[in-house]
């Protein structure tokens, strides 16, 4: 079994926000945590104002997406079919977990997402586990970091994902520290690609 992450950005654009959220809470991700392999899902809001400006993330087995019941699902209804054309991003990536450390937590308020692409994953890799990790990890209210690499879809290479309690841990001096160190600024110095993006909880998907 490999452990993973499905991890789905939206903009609903011409589609109302009712009908957005009620074709993805009662027809498209429920129908997704019907597949053996699929665990949970979360829906999640922006916070920091950029587009596109809804996630939604699935734990799971990434074997579960190739299976036959995943791929039947994928056959849209025609009402689904309405809806993803006019959507103005649907954006899908699915990645493979490296590493996982710190504490879960169900439901996090916010999650903050920083995928990067770099020729150093191995030195960006020791980086994370020797200082940036615990610096980030020793702050009251940061619970958990996952890191992902990816397997499917667009995007920077590698995902770090972050659980936390609020994003008035951003302005904290403990994080100003992790993110101006000198190896933090050596490390992304060599960065080619970068996305960073902030989410506060909106509901867990029916069935998780």
């Amino acid at each position: 079994m490999t452990e993973g992450l499905l991890f789905v950005l939206a903009e609903p654009g011409e589609v109302p926000e009712d009908e957005f959220h009620d074709w993805y809470d009662n027809e498209h991700a429920p129908a997704r945590l019907s597949v053996p392999g699929i665990r949970s899902g979360y829906r999640y809001r922006a916070l920091d104002g950029e587009r596109p400006g809804w996630l939604a993330w699935y734990e799971l087995d990434i074997d579960a997406l190739h299976g036959p019941q995943y791929q039947a699902i994928r056959n849209r209804s025609p009402r689904e079919q309405s809806v993803v054309e006019r959507l103005d991003t649907l954006d899908r990536r699915v990645y493979e977990l490296i590493d996982d450390q710190g504490e879960p937590v169900r439901e996090s308020p916010v999650v903050l997402s920083v995928a990067l692409s770099t020729p150093d994953p191995a030195g960006l890799d020791t980086w994370y586990r020797e200082e940036h990790l615990p610096l980030l990890l020793a702050i009251p209210g940061w619970h958990r970091i996952r890191r992902y690499r990816r397997v499917a879809g667009p995007g920077p290479d590698l995902l770090a994902f972050h659980e936390i309690d609020s994003v008035a841990l951003f302005d904290a001096v403990e994080y100003r520290t992790a993110t101006s160190t000198p190896w933090r600024a050596e490390v992304m110095g060599g960065v080619t690609a970068r996305e960073r993006r902030v989410f506060g909880f909106h509901n867990t998907v029916p069935g998780s």
